[in-house]
């Protein structure tokens, strides 16, 4: 065997990087490529950014991964796997259940990606001396053209990484570092003539290929969107309550992705389509309780009512009717305005402009007014 000083470092970051569980690694220079840089200028200059004021206020700290670290020489990308057990689009047909993202149903991500990337970090200076610094969703990284210089994979026109490997089911991490490290060769674009994941796009959140409009994408309005989600995407969600992965379901390479062996990324039983009424009766104590550990645990429980409560409102199960009238009168106008738009999907005419009549008297909020209104006559 040969002599372990022999080998080049990047075979033994490689070879360290899988022991110590990732699914694939890469390394590329600690550049982004002009064309990538061009498709972020644009996506913020149309404004397709949405409230994510950050995008456009880190922009060039974005493009540029220098510009957060100028020491930077090389980035060590690697991937891990959360690949499901099943189709995701099989849960569509649940209308009564709370459909949430894959990578959202067990333990944040984040935590388990940055523990393995802090260890492969500190056996790297260990070995090299060198300096580092780990990333996973928490900087301003353009990581996922970083992930395709390194040969990890491709942005597929839905604007998400395919791996030949994975399909679409990856999360990626990366380690910066002052080393000047032998760049793998770039991932060429392996999505052809293909269009399946702009066509299955439920709000149409695809103005182009490789382009994408946040302030149409259900992952966005369920997630990152503060306010009310706008009533032209309501019905389309469904009952997605946390994310879609609609656009990474149906890509074809995921004919050669496996199961994720990570139990941290196995559904957990009680999110794996669990029935919407039981998400109706939490207070902020029990949400917090509920999701602690979660990444669903950062939208709050007001955001996330909201959610449930549009669910509720496509599921056309009257039964939900009582949990959803007591939210009528929650402390929070968000939840308010949502259990109205859910009650005129559940209802009757006469019987919601009856609810209605009683409702006014005590209503203040504009934006509530607004969905009782929808179904009644003009509020005098």
């Amino acid at each position: 065997m040969e002599p372990e000083r022999r080998i080049k470092p990047e075979q033994r970051i490689k070879d360290e990087a899988a022991a110590i569980g990732f699914s694939a690694v890469g390394i590329t220079s600690a550049e982004v490529g002009t064309r990538e840089q061009d498709r972020l200028r644009e996506f913020v200059s149309n404004g397709e950014h949405g409230d994510m004021a950050w995008m456009e206020t880190h922009l060039e700290r974005r493009i540029a991964p220098k510009a957060i670290w100028e020491g930077a020489r090389s980035v060590v990308v690697l991937t891990q796997n959360y690949g499901p057990d099943h189709d995701p689009m099989e849960n569509l047909a649940a209308a009564d259940r709370a459909n949430i993202s894959v990578y959202a149903r067990n333990k944040d991500y984040h935590d388990l990606i940055k523990k393995r990337l802090k260890r492969l970090a500190r056996w790297m200076v260990e070995q090299y001396g060198c300096e580092v610094k780990v990333f996973v969703d928490t900087a301003p990284v353009l990581e996922k053209p970083l992930a395709a210089q390194a040969g990890l994979g491709w942005q597929g026109k839905h604007t998400n990484m395919v791996s030949r490997e994975h399909g679409s089911w990856v999360f990626l991490g990366e380690v910066f570092t002052d080393m000047e490290l032998a760049p793998d060769a770039p991932e060429s674009d392996r999505c052809g003539n293909c269009t399946r994941c702009l066509d299955i796009c439920p709000t149409n959140a695809f103005p182009r290929p490789y382009a994408l409009d946040a302030r149409r994408c259900i992952s966005y309005l369920t997630i990152e969107h503060k306010g009310h989600i706008p009533e032209e995407f309501r019905e389309a969600m469904g009952n997605r309550i946390y994310g879609c992965d609609d656009c990474l379901a149906v890509c074809p390479w995921n004919k050669f992705a496996e199961t994720s062996a990570e139990a941290a990324f196995a559904a957990r039983h009680d999110l794996d389509l669990p029935p919407l009424a039981e998400f109706l009766g939490l207070d902020d104590e029990a949400f917090r309780a509920r999701f602690s550990g979660s990444p669903i645990k950062r939208i709050g429980r007001d955001r996330f009512l909201r959610n449930v409560l549009i669910a509720c409102g496509n599921s056309g199960d009257v039964s939900l009717l009582p949990a959803v009238e007591a939210l009528r009168s929650d402390g929070a106008p968000i939840v308010r305005a949502m259990a109205v738009w859910a009650l005129g999907r559940l209802t009757e005419r006469d019987a919601f402009l009856a609810l209605r009549e009683a409702a006014l008297g005590s209503e203040e909020d504009p934006e509530v007014l607004k969905e009782w209104d929808k179904k009644g006559t003009v509020r005098p």
